[in-house]
């Protein structure tokens, strides 16, 4: 097949591979007046100026001018048709969750009850002037890296001062966040001494910790920051070590899911390959989480109706409508996006990428709304407040909780977040071309693989990533993170 009708509603199809002009689609009794590439959209119908392009059984946008049967729809010819508001109305549905057996993986169990993936040993400097102390101390101490320590690493920045307001209290939220992370066995928290995100601030913000597990040094009250660095990990190493791998129970598992780099298959292939992973992960007791808030607009009323009480709904609607105030009151509208790279794949309009953006979400019941940097509380499919810049968005995971982040791409990216970073490749030819960046094919889904079993096949991989096998940006040792800023530097 060389071509997908997404839904019985649609008046384009998406072509599945490069569609040449003059080229017949027989069935649709088409034929192309011009070339459309892979993953771009050919018209099926006349859709005269004004009227509504539709994919996904949805709106995605609004012709520019007449189009005729068999052209390539896309940017030329079709513009957004959202708008800075909105209302919305509460209509729930509800859909059977998947039959699945009950799964285990090898993971870590933590002395408060949490499970983890990674046993690591985290580095976390709360001011940007640390951050090559830290890289040192990482340097000069994989010895410790050894029997069930599976890493030590640290995570660069440039904040923790000169910052006031929500933007201080974003970044003392997130680092505290990462700190409390299951994956990390042992935490050093590095301050310089003279940074307005003070020591103090930073532990009223961690609350309760485990002195075993997490250590302070603050570098201007010792001598030598490196042997005292040094010494301190040796001791969070000892404790760290003495955990080992053990059955745990799929349930336990919380799994963060994005997109970046998406093309016209992004929503065909890897994002609904996700969305049936997320339920059967949720069908199995676990969580998963879905964030990058502006790219739900165009698409947010395919969430909102399956929040699971209304309560929940409202808690959706005002974050979704607190991401249109963000832009407004700087003076952007809500649907600056797609990026080049999206357009150069197929994706026309924000709502053309945010219908396939939310296929990541499943059918599954929408159990919780979080706040940025907020953990996972309820077993389920969570909304989690967060830009959907890649690597902004993938730190709010992390900070949520995330164990794993499930990261769908049709264009490739070799960054990785602190928690273990799946690239799923919408398409096979990336997934062949950058092989030391892809872990998983969804490709296959273009080619004939039914989404069940693409599903069926990704929830096998994901254990066994959190049993302890690593994804390529592990293997690179690509670990970064980045904070969602809003106000002043001084």
């Amino acid at each position: 097949m060389k071509w997908i009708r997404i839904h019985p509603d649609d008046n384009v199809v998406v072509a599945l591979e490069d569609i040449r002009q003059g080229e017949k689609l027989e069935e649709l009794g088409v034929s192309a007046c011009e070339d459309i590439a892979r993953g771009h959209k050919m018209a099926l119908r006349e859709i005269r100026a004004g009227e509504s392009v539709v994919k996904y059984g949805n709106p995605i946008g609004l012709a520019k001018c007449d189009i005729a049967p068999g052209a390539w729809v896309h940017v030329h010819n079709v513009r957004t048709g959202l708008s800075e508001s909105a209302d919305y109305t509460y209509c729930h549905k509800r859909y059977d969750k998947p039959a699945v057996s009950p799964r285990t993986f090898r993971g870590y169990r933590r002395e408060d009850g949490r499970a983890a993936v990674r046993n690591e040993l985290w580095i976390i400097p709360t001011v940007g002037c640390v951050n090559s102390v830290a890289a040192a101390l990482v340097r000069d101490n994989q010895d410790l890296v050894q029997g069930s320590i599976d890493g030590l690493y640290t995570f660069s920045h440039p904040y923790g001062c000169s910052q006031m307001g929500d933007d201080h209290a974003q970044t003392r939220k997130l680092l505290a966040a990462l700190c409390r992370h299951p994956n990390a066995g042992g935490v050093l928290v590095l301050s310089l001494g003279c940074e307005n995100l003070t020591q103090d601030q930073f532990k009223a913000e961690l609350g309760e910790w485990d002195d075993r597990r997490v250590k302070f040094l603050v570098c201007q009250q010792v001598e030598d920051e490196y042997e005292a660095g040094a010494k301190l990990l040796r001791e969070l190493a000892e404790y760290a070590g003495q955990f080992e791998r053990e059955e745990i129970p799929a349930s336990e598992l919380v799994v963060g899911m994005k997109c970046g780099g998406s093309d016209g298959l992004s929503g065909i292939t890897a994002n609904p390959t996700v969305g049936r992973f997320s339920d059967r992960l949720t069908a199995l007791g676990g969580s998963t989480v879905l964030t990058e808030v502006p790219e739900m607009f165009g698409a947010e009323n395919i969430l909102f109706s399956r929040c699971e009480n209304e309560e929940v709904f409202n808690k959706a609607v005002r974050m979704v409508n607190r991401f249109k105030d963000y832009f407004v009151s700087h003076g952007q509208v809500v649907y600056e996006n797609p990026s080049p790279g999206n357009k150069a794949g197929g994706i026309t309009t924000l709502e053309d990428k945010s219908c396939g953006c939310v296929q990541k979400g499943g059918s599954a019941q929408i159990v919780d709304v979080l706040e940025y940097a907020e953990p996972v509380r309820k077993k389920g499919l969570n909304l989690l407040s967060g830009p959907g810049n890649d690597l902004v968005s993938a730190t709010d995971l992390t900070a949520a909780g995330a164990h794993i982040i499930l990261f769908t791409t049709g264009r490739g990216t070799p960054f990785g977040a602190p928690a273990p970073t799946v690239k799923i490749s919408t398409n096979t030819a990336l997934f062949e071309k950058k092989g030391n960046w892809i872990d998983f094919n969804a490709g296959t889904v273009a080619q004939g693989e039914p989404l069940d079993e693409a599903g069926d096949r990704l929830l096998d991989f994901v254990l066994e990533i959190a049993s302890g096998k690593k994804t390529h940006s592990e293997e690179r040792s690509a670990r970064e993170i980045a904070i969602f800023k809003d106000g002043v530097t001084l």
